[in-house]
């Protein structure tokens, strides 16, 4: 009799893992409690869908935080090449944008679904919408999932693919680690990973909605420099936001929440030096201006008063009057802007979920669980994650693979 598998969530780690099941004879079932499948494939890339990254495969290891050489299997095994492949093989062209991001030709995250949908269909998935799991029991080599007390499914093996707690509204609601415990695993703590940053200072909320490009933005934990980002970032009412910060997030909730704090480099692209020059410059072009109105060709007019107020100068000194101490804290303020970590946003405006299942917990080669033969995990689920460009899609990818060709 046919092996029966049940893949519970439809997200991207769901799809592949349920297809590639499909694909090795075995009768399988994708139970997503959702109305239609990815629905956190829609929003990703803006709505784009930011398919995965084109970097070479052994270059993803340097963007993957937690737990990277848990992945060498299932990213070796199947690749970002492997991705685009399957995806042109049901008509879906794909493009390669900035930091290597690849996205559909069409820009519409939907056509990513559409071929992901295909692939499912050509592997005779029984895909079955608007079914919330509430349960998984386990017993006698057989888990029996419950929709309800009377309305169950049994299934010889099970592929748990429910996602994190980042974007609820998507489905992603934790259910999984709860049937993960229920059956024995242990979850690491659940933290936000790529998500905007609260910040103690009040000054940021006058800076609301100021966007900086080509800056660096470097972390500090007990006066230790722990990391550095250079790229995009922007101010918001209750701290900061962007690319950056993002990606810095990742790395500091690895830390205790205590005495972190960021330095803002206005201008990475002048030395202390050049600056001095740039800024003496200005100065003699407008000696007999207010220092406020001295600094409008370097910087963003919003963000002067607070480079001013930082450096501990009154704003309506004339720039003629400016010592070389006061220049000097100008400098220091431009090239390395203090603010205090607060705390994270929700774990709801994340990305991803930080944390997880265990891997101790769970086979690195074909990603069943070590405790409950039969049952394997895959995607955000799992203690991994990695910096946003595409990387943390491919590993549900990945993992979905090798779940659906070892179940």
């Amino acid at each position: 009799m046919m092996e029966k598998i049940g893949v519970i969530g439809g997200g991207p780690a769901g799809i592949i893992a349920a297809g590639y099941a499909g694909a090795r004879g075995k009768n399988v079932v994708l139970i997503e409690q959702n109305n239609k499948l990815g629905k956190k494939l829609y929003i990703t890339g803006k709505g784009r869908c930011n398919i995965t990254n084109a970097s070479p495969i052994d270059l993803f290891f340097d963007n993957i935080v937690t737990n990277k050489s848990f992945l060498y299997s299932s990213l070796y095994s199947f690749t970002n090449e492997d991705i685009v492949k399957l995806l042109k093989s049901y008509g879906l062209e794909t493009k390669v944008e900035r930091g290597d991001r690849v996205f559909p030709v069409s820009d519409k995250s939907s056509d990513v679904i559409k071929a992901l949908e295909k692939f499912l269909y050509d592997n005779n998935v029984n895909i079955m919408l608007n079914k919330k799991v509430l349960d998984i029991k386990y017993k006698d080599n057989k888990f029996t999932v419950y929709f309800s007390k009377n309305n169950y499914l049994e299934f010889d093996k099970i592929i748990i693919a429910t996602g994190g707690m980042s974007y609820p509204a998507t489905g992603s609601t934790g259910d999984g680690y709860k049937f993960a415990q229920n059956l024995g695993h242990c979850i690491q703590e659940l933290k936000p990973s790529l998500v905007p940053l609260e910040i103690e200072e009040e000054w940021v909320k006058d800076l609301q909605g100021l966007s900086l490009k080509n800056v660096k933005l470097t972390t500090y934990v007990d006066k230790k420099d722990i990391h550095e980002e250079f790229g995009e970032m922007l101010f918001t009412h209750y701290g900061i936001s962007g690319p950056i910060v993002l990606s810095t997030s990742n790395y500091i909730n690895k830390y205790d929440e205590k005495n972190i704090k960021f330095h803002l480099d206005l201008k990475p692209a002048l030395s202390r030096e050049k600056l001095d020059k740039r800024i003496l410059r200005d100065f003699e072009l407008y000696k007999n201006k207010q220092i406020k109105n001295g600094l409008n060709e370097l910087l963003p007019q919003r963000i002067i008063p607070i480079i001013i107020k930082e450096a501990n100068i009154d704003e309506k000194k004339f720039i003629h009057q400016i010592t070389k101490s006061e220049r000097n804290r100008i400098i220091d303020n431009i090239k390395a802007l203090s603010f205090t970590f607060k705390g994270f946003r929700p774990i709801k405006e994340a990305i991803v979920t930080s944390g997880g299942i265990s891997v101790k917990e769970i086979e690195s080669s074909t990603l069943e669980s070590k405790l409950t033969p039969g049952l394997f995990f895959v995607g955000e689920i799992i203690d991994v994650d990695a910096l946003t460009g595409g990387y943390n899609l491919q590993i549900a990818y990945s993992t979905g693979y090798l779940a659906g060709n070892n179940v």
